[in-house]
């Protein structure tokens, strides 16, 4: 089984969406997969930051059994945990929202397996997933690749936390993510969780680019992430192209190397839409 955590609220659906389709559509022998959602409601803070629904749980898992009927899903609230943990702490008010803060919490969630690949929502899978999974973290708090623009900027080794092969029980046993919560709570960082996680590391296994390539998408890639990135013409500026915005993927980046699952997507949604009428 291969054990996924995605975190969001209501409206990370089109991207668990593509990129759960990667995930079944790269692999070359279709293995099973363990989707693990960590949502909550906090509404008060913005009008849409509502948890996953029931509604898209189970159109989801739906989907997903239909690549492998042994696959699963679990819905996670971790609205308690966060009010106990974070809320109201400096970095709530994030540069993306609370809900890059929740996977701090899962050395609090029993039910999470000792292994376990953490996703941002904008990631698709170019190759087999196996090829990310399958390496060896034993001895590692985690496994991730380096930033595209912070292994310039800050420091060679610096990463980007948006793909993580954790290995829970050393990460457990080390306190990292109790480490990191407290740093939360003391004072605002520049990147919130990434900065938090980052300082309260102990020990971390460096991977190729390949397995978080943030600006471009090669043969070798296997997992491009469609994070904010700097553009030079027609004059300096930032996008936030997601692979949901299908148009947008092909006109600026000319990617057609996903459309088997552009097309899947595009059925999908517009059949959601309907069931959701």
């Amino acid at each position: 089984m291969i054990n996924i955590l995605f975190c969001g609220n209501s409206g990370v659906f089109d991207g668990m969406l593509t990129c759960a389709l990667s995930i079944f559509k790269r692999m070359e022998t279709v293995r099973p997969v363990h989707f693990y959602l960590f949502t909550m409601d906090v509404s008060h803070i913005k009008e849409n930051y509502t948890p996953i629904t029931q509604k898209q749980v189970d159109f989801f898992e739906k989907v997903i059994k239909g690549y492998h009927e042994d696959s699963e899903v679990t819905l996670i609230d971790v609205g308690d945990l966060y009010r106990e943990e974070l809320a109201g702490c400096p970095n709530e008010q994030a540069y993306c929202s609370p809900y890059t803060l929740i996977r701090l919490l899962a050395d609090k969630v029993d039910i999470l397996p000792d292994k376990v690949l953490y996703l941002d929502i904008d990631i698709m899978l170019n190759r087999d997933i196996r090829l990310l999974y399958d390496i060896d973290v034993n001895g590692y708090e985690y496994a991730a690749a380096r930033d595209h623009y912070g292994k310039y900027l800050i420091y060679p080794n610096y990463i980007n936390a948006g793909v993580l092969l954790w290995n829970l029980k050393e990460m457990k046993k080390t306190g990292i993510f109790v480490r990191a919560r407290e740093l939360l709570r003391q004072k605002k960082l520049v990147f919130a969780d990434q900065s938090a996680l980052l300082r309260a590391t102990t020990k971390k296994k460096m991977l190729p680019q390949k397995f978080n390539d943030q600006k471009f998408l090669h043969k070798h890639t296997v997992v491009r992430h469609f994070s904010k990135r700097l553009f030079w013409l027609p004059y300096p500026h930032t996008e936030n192209i997601k692979q949901w915005h299908v148009d947008h993927v092909h006109k600026v980046f000319r990617y057609h190397v996903f459309d088997d699952i552009f097309d899947e997507y595009l059925k999908l949604k517009e059949q959601y839409g309907r069931e959701s009428l």
